[in-house]
């Protein structure tokens, strides 16, 4: 068996499991945003059981509309907060809160081994740390918190190999998006992305991170990467319970095996409106920007700050452009205050902003307007995604994009460097 199946498998009690088979694996971790938990709450309260499973296995984050927008977005934060300390479910809210696939892993919530769901599609972040995560719907969500399983089809396995170096300025961002571009948006329908090879070795935690977060949009199941010494150490310091860690068999089958030379791909940038539309950033051409967001679940992890501020260093937003900077967690705001990131945004010109999905989703802090463009790094790029469905967003890495705020169009870091 592969990793994702050996983690199945355990959680079922079963000795092994095979693509297509259906079972009933108990979870570890169950999560959900103030998108989603209102309604998981409701569907809950429906079924009539009278305690959740396991309130330490239960995680709710406010992070998509907060601090709050509007009286709704309000109201939703309110629900989550009566519910979770009615029941004793850790709630993650303003000042503690940050965006929910940042946070998890930097609290040591999730951890190798582990089952996690989420009402977000964006839960399989968490196999960068070798979990087998997957998003579903709410009403899912409202039974797993009930009975503590769930029931799901063991997806089939796709192992990616990323043979060779990095180039300048390329890192997981780019890796999947490049990996997007060329398999496209079903290219893992329903599959177990596996990442392996040297280069992603060499990538950080971080960076398997932004991976693992896209894996959805390829269709993924989930997107997992085998522990090594560099996800020992990440979450040696952050857990507080045991963890189990799973690795492919030398053996194991896999429905295909899909290789790249990575020493060929250059930044890549996903033209509107798909993910899969992908390209280097050399191959864009004359496209000017009215905004750029650095952030995200996918890109706002301290790394992804600290290559922003490296280009936006002692330099300035073109005017007429816009720069949105949005830390993943209070940790990360902290750490970019304590290293004098947080500086070299303002004085450049951007807008450091509290831990938010906001403008990912076009919900707040940075919505757009007909016929506005936005080079941003987060994870989706659909007719309408920030806003105006008039407007496009570009899909890039958070060099590219503190670049093409200088340049007032989408360029590489080099372009603004010389």
């Amino acid at each position: 068996m592969n990793i994702s199946e050996r983690i199945l498998a355990a959680h079922a009690g079963k000795k092994s499991v095979a693509p297509g088979e259906f079972i009933n694996p108990r979870v570890d971790v169950v999560l959900s945003n103030d998108i989603t938990a209102p309604i998981a709450i409701r569907e809950f309260r429906r079924i009539g059981v009278k305690k959740v499973f396991d309130p330490k296995k239960i995680v709710m984050v406010a992070d998509h509309f907060v601090p709050n927008k509007d009286i709704l977005s309000a109201e939703q934060a309110k629900e989550m907060r009566e519910f979770c300390l009615e029941y004793g479910v850790k709630f993650y809210d303003v000042g503690e809160m940050g965006i929910e696939h940042a946070l998890l892993p930097e609290q040591g919530i999730v951890l190798p081994g582990d089952v996690v769901i989420g009402a977000d599609s964006h839960t399989c972040t968490y196999g960068a740390v070798g979990a087998f995560a997957t998003g579903m719907g709410s009403t899912d969500i409202a039974c797993a918190m009930a009975t503590g399983d769930i029931w799901m089809k063991v997806p089939q396995n796709i192992k990616f190999v990323y043979h060779g170096k990095l180039g300048k300025w390329v890192g997981g961002k780019d890796l999947i998006l490049y990996t997007i571009g060329q398999i496209g948006v079903d290219g893992a329908l329903y599959a177990a992305m596996e990442f392996t090879g040297e280069a992603i070795d060499a990538l950080s935690v971080e960076g398997r991170l932004t991976m693992a977060n896209m894996a959805i949009e390829a269709g993924g199941k989930a997107g997992l990467f085998r522990v090594d010494e560099k996800t020992l150490a990440y979450v040696k310091s952050r857990a507080k319970r045991k963890y189990t860690v799973y690795d492919s068999d030398p053996d194991a089958a896999y429905a295909k095996v899909i290789e790249y030379d990575v020493s060929k791909i250059e930044p890549q940038v996903s033209m509107p409106h798909l993910p899969s539309n992908a390209r280097p950033v050399s191959k864009v051409g004359n496209v000017k920007i009215d905004q750029a967001v650095i952030g995200s679940c996918t890109n706002g992890r301290i790394e992804d700050l600290r290559l922003a501020a490296q280009i936006l260093k002692n330099r300035k937003v073109a005017k007429g452009v816009r720069c949105i900077v949005i830390p993943g967690t209070q940790q990360i705001y902290l750490d970019a205050l304590k290293e004098g990131l947080i500086e070299i945004f303002v004085k450049a010109g951007a807008a450091f902003s509290t831990p938010t999905c906001g403008p990912c989703l076009g919900g707040h802090m940075g919505v757009l307007a007909d016929g506005e463009r936005c080079v941003s790094t987060t994870n989706r790029n659909f007719v309408g995604r920030m806003g105006s469905p008039k407007s496009e967003v570009y899909l890039a890495n958070p060099a590219v994009a503190a670049a093409s705020d200088i340049a007032g169009k989408i360029v590489g870091p080099d372009e603004v460097l010389k």
